[in-house]
């Protein structure tokens, strides 16, 4: 691990990037191929922990313009993130790699419930820790749950995966001209009101000096090249 630029990562995943063609569901297909690219980076000597959204599953949104309960709305996203969690963990372990879901929402029959010593324990002996049900609070999201893990687990960066190359001053698929910055402070991200990731998380990320790295999951060299010290992507930090 000598090489390795990054020795304990939190892979952050939304929940689309389980998504079919349709962009809803679970497409094991998909899972198969991120559980390849996740196999890639422990392979590597790497511990790697995940955490994954629920947007393919359920979007909060709905409920709200319905007039749901907000905290309803976000326990069912939590729950939404459990069954994403154990689609990869199954894709993980069919794969060769031992994994662990660890639940912020006690439901002992499918997860172990959330501990930070056990699971940097976990991340110790080599397995892949995916943390799931956000931090099993209502109103924050599952950027600001990797946020917190990735603190509480000492966690050398947060990898937000994205389709997207980097982070632009705008939508590079709309404008051609958008500019790609390689590096950005957490001020400048916050002042530029950027939606890669949301502003709890940055601010957490911020006050803990803990960076983040936003690439395309999607490109085969991306993740394993940035690992290895590579300038890919963009850098959030200090």
């Amino acid at each position: 691990m000598a090489d390795l630029k990054y020795k304990r990562v939190l892979l952050k995943l939304s929940g689309e990037a389980l998504a079919g063609k349709t962009g809803y569901g679970i497409d094991v297909d998909q899972a198969e191929s991120i559980a390849s690219r996740i196999k890639e980076v422990r392979d590597l000597g790497v511990q790697v922990s995940v955490v994954i959204g629920a947007g393919n599953l359920w979007r909060g949104v709905q409920g709200l313009e319905h007039g749901m309960d907000r905290a309803t709305a976000d326990y069912m996203g939590m729950l939404g993130t459990v069954m994403n969690s154990l689609t990869v963990m199954d894709a993980l372990e069919r794969a060769g790699v031992h994994t662990r879901v660890m639940s912020a929402i006690e439901m002992r029959a499918i997860a172990e419930p959330y501990i930070r010593r056990r699971a940097i324990r976990h991340l110790e002996k080599g397995r892949v820790v995916i943390f799931s049900a956000g931090s099993g609070n209502p109103y924050f999201s599952t950027d600001t749950a990797a946020a917190l893990r990735a603190t509480e687990v000492s966690a050398d960066v947060v990898i937000k995966a994205t389709k997207v190359d980097g982070v632009y001053d705008a939508d590079p698929r709309k404008n051609p001209d958008a500019h790609k910055f390689d590096q950005m402070t957490y001020i400048d991200f916050l002042s530029r009101r950027l939606t890669v990731m949301d502003s709890t998380a940055i601010t957490l990320c911020m006050e803990n000096n803990l960076p983040i790295l936003v690439l395309n999951f999607w490109d085969k060299n991306a993740l394993t090249g940035a690992l290895q010290g590579k300038t890919i992507g963009t850098l959030v930090s200090g």
